[in-house]
This record gives structure tokens, sequence and C-alpha cells, in this order.
């Protein structure tokens, strides 16, 4: 058990049978009246951010997250396996709970997998990936105004914006997060 009193960022804690992520806290000691803890927290599963004020004594059941690394070896069509690397336990999970930043995903890419009572709720991928362009136009010489860019098929069929220097066959780095072409590898 944790109370109120004892949050810090980072926190997590149970509450009406969900799972939430203190992300900003803040003692308050008004003149007048009892002390009160503002708090915005995140709900683990579904990303939502909430605020609300609790008093510093309320008692909230201490939420344990499991995150593993794990590694993702295929799709079935319907199924996303990944495999423990150290138990090679396989681990099938649904489209459902992976993130849009999934696409940038290849086989044998190790993804860390976040889980609470059993339940995945997220898998994340590498903040970085290297990956080839597999599909994209040839530039055009003298065709360099200001950040002239064209869009290119990565081999995990995912498209990003490259510059137009990039051709068929280069391997770029990308960063998950945001999807966005950052070098050449």
């Amino acid at each position: 058990m944790l109370t109120a009193g004892d949050f810090k960022n980072g926190v997590t804690f149970e509450m009406e049978g969900k799972v939430y992520q203190v992300i900003e806290f803040q003692h308050v000691k008004p003149g007048k009246g009892a002390a009160f803890v503002r708090t915005k927290y995140r709900d683990v599963v579904t990303g939502a951010i909430r605020e609300a004020s609790f008093n510093p004594t309320a008692k909230f059941e201490n939420a344990v997250i499991e995150r593993r690394d794990l590694e993702y070896l295929y799709n079935d069509g319907e199924l996303y396996y990944f495999m423990d690397p150290e138990t090679y336990d396989q681990v099938p999970l649904n489209a459902d709970k992976l993130g849009d930043n999934f696409k940038f995903v290849k086989e044998n890419t190790v993804c860390r997998i976040s889980s609470w009572k059993g339940s995945v709720f997220s898998v994340d991928p590498p903040t970085f990936v290297e990956l080839a362009v597999t599909e994209t136009e040839p530039g055009v010489r003298g065709d360099t105004a200001t950040n002239v860019t064209k869009e290119a098929v990565l081999e995990t069929g995912a498209v990003v914006k490259v510059p137009i220097f990039i051709n068929e066959g280069d391997v770029l780095k990308i960063d998950t997060r945001t999807g966005e072409y950052l070098e050449r590898a």
C-alpha cells in the first residue's frame, strides 16, 4: 500500500480497478484548510491523462508493471509472435496490442513488452532502427530549392519522407517515436 503523500514521478498505483502512473505531483499546503496532493496521472493501458487532487493520507494499492525484452519472430496473418530469449517461450499477441510505430519493426528485433497482472498492454520497439529502402523515385538533379523530400518505402512496408538524394538500397536510420528519417546508416 502507498499513500498519496508517497507519490513521486513514475510511481504506478491501482485505483478503481485500473492502473495509473504519476506524471506530475505537487504537495500543496494552503494557508487555510488541509494539505492535499495535486496529481497528473496517466492510464498505462489506454494512455489517457487525468488530473485530480488527493488527500495525502488516501491509500492506493501498489501496481507492479512487468517489462520484458522479447524478440519479434513472425506474423501468421492475425497473431504476432514474440520469443523470450532466456526461456525460448513464445508469446502470441493480437495486432491491437501493437502501436503505430510497430510498422518499423522487422523480424528478429528485440522489443520491450509491458504487462500488468499477466495482460500485455504495450509493445515498444527500439527507439532507433536501421531499415533498407526498397522503393523510391530517383532524385532529379537541380531540384534542390529548399528541403525537398520524397516518399520512400522501407523493407517493412512503412513509408517515410526522405531527402531527394536517397536511393533504393540505401540503409536509413529511423526514429520510431516520430517516424522520421534521421540519417543514412
